[in-house]
């Protein structure tokens, strides 16, 4: 990643960081179960994804040991779940505002030899921006997603696409007109179809 690239991202982590907890702290309650653009999740398959790793983004922004309750566990079954999201989402947009954390390798999952920061610091940025939006399309809600935001997750999509295809993290890309809106483009690029009208995606490896 340029540093032109990871200045933009840092500077968007907390707008983005923003958006989601608005999105988030918006579901209505009885959405939770309702379909999602991610074959096989519901909305709160999603939320909960969004929770731990966003948590796990922190500790790998400070380099601190990984811990805290495993993949599996439902956070939306505890009262004031989304208050808590709101306060640890906004941890580790400050954790990831230290130039020092993009610095070296880090890892989301206590791996010692890790990743390069930068690209870290691009996942967290990435998850919120897309879990953002397929949250707010799977419950009815506007994502309002301000176009900075957008361009700077097109600018981090881009080169790492395909390795994010590799290890799962994104489906096959969805074909999107040349002439779409920037956002159309970032969601199909990310394995999203933009046209997502909240039934049952088709399944997609």
């Amino acid at each position: 990643m340029s540093e032109e690239v990871m200045i933009e991202i840092r500077e968007q982590l907390l707008p983005a960081t923003e958006a989601a907890v608005r999105i988030v702290q918006r579901i209505p309650a009885d959405r939770l179960d309702a379909p999602t653009p991610c074959p096989g999740w519901d909305v709160r398959d999603v939320v909960n994804h969004l929770i731990f790793w966003n948590g796990r983004g922190e500790t790998a922004a400070r380099r601190e040991p990984v811990t805290g309750p495993g993949e599996d566990h439902d956070f939306t079954a505890e009262p004031g779940w989304d208050a808590r999201f709101a306060d640890q989402a906004r941890r580790t947009a400050k954790a990831w505002s230290d130039p020092a954390a993009w610095e070296g390798n880090t890892s989301l999952s206590g791996n010692k030899e890790g990743m390069p920061a930068d690209f870290i610091g691009g996942i967290v940025f990435g998850e919120l921006v897309l879990h953002g939006w397929d949250i707010a399309v799977s419950t009815g809600l506007d994502p309002a997603l301000p176009p900075d935001i957008v361009e700077a997750a097109w600018k981090q999509l881009v080169p790492t696409a395909e390795v994010s295809r590799q290890y799962g993290a994104l489906g096959p890309e969805v074909p999107v007109p040349e002439d779409a809106p920037f956002l159309d483009r970032l969601l199909g690029l990310a394995g999203r179809d933009p046209r997502f009208n909240g039934r049952t995606p088709d399944v997609r490896s």
